[in-house]
């Protein structure tokens, strides 16, 4: 449930690395369809960054058109399967991580940031236009969405790749992205201190430098 704003502060770092194109990944029901839907309208050769979701859709991706994709950076996110007991708590609204209300929690809580930037107004107000833009019918589709466990497939992927975690990410693990990185068989991991799960609202300047020194790194 994030829209093109997601990248807004980093933008300016993306740019000077190249031409910036975003992928459609709201009007699918799976993986694949939404890899083709990306992959039908890139650029013939480019570089692949996935934020969470956008991981799991670039794994299929990279699979799927070896010949076009010059590298895959994963962003906070994983190769596990998801249950089906799991798939049916995000289509009631639920989201990994979450918990049971306390007495005397705030009233407003994005698990998905940093403790510390939980109640953040300005952040939590992203995240709700965000999901305010896009809607029901996209997160119904987005929350509905098979994810098998993909680390078996993991080093059919040759090209370079960037695996980032995020260090206070309460929606995946650090387990979960070294497991990633063991099964690339080109991989690097990187992982930002101070930052939970929304890497590019929390800490859009880090990840782009990390992005930048690893493209030119491996000569993309």
């Amino acid at each position: 449930m994030c829209d093109e704003d997601l990248w807004t502060d980093m933008i300016p770092d993306l740019a000077a690395l190249g031409r910036i194109h975003f992928g459609n990944v709201y009007e699918d029901t799976s993986l694949e369809g939404m890899a083709r839907r990306v992959l039908a309208l890139a650029p013939e050769r480019f570089v692949l960054v996935g934020f969470s979701m956008g991981g799991f859709v670039s794994r299929v991706l990279a699979l799927m058109a070896p010949e076009r994709v010059a590298g895959v950076a994963f962003v906070a996110s994983s190769a596990r399967g998801y249950s089906d007991a799991e798939i049916e708590r995000r289509k009631a609204g639920f989201r990994p991580g979450d918990r049971p209300p306390r007495a005397g929690d705030a009233p407003s809580v994005a698990i998905g940031l940093h403790p510390d930037r939980e109640t953040d107004p300005v952040l939590l107000a992203r995240l709700r236009g965000m999901q305010r833009r896009l809607g029901r019918e996209v997160r119904a589709r987005q929350a509905g969405i098979a994810r098998p466990d993909g680390y078996g497939v993991l080093p059919g992927i040759t090209c370079p790749t960037l695996v980032v975690a995020c260090r206070q990410d309460r929606l995946r693990t650090m387990a979960e992205a070294e497991r990633m990185a063991d099964c690339l068989p080109q991989s690097r991991l990187a992982v930002i201190e101070d930052c939970g799960h929304m890497a590019p609202l929390e800490k859009p300047r880090e990840l782009g430098r990390l992005l930048a020194d690893w493209i030119a790194d491996v000569g993309l």
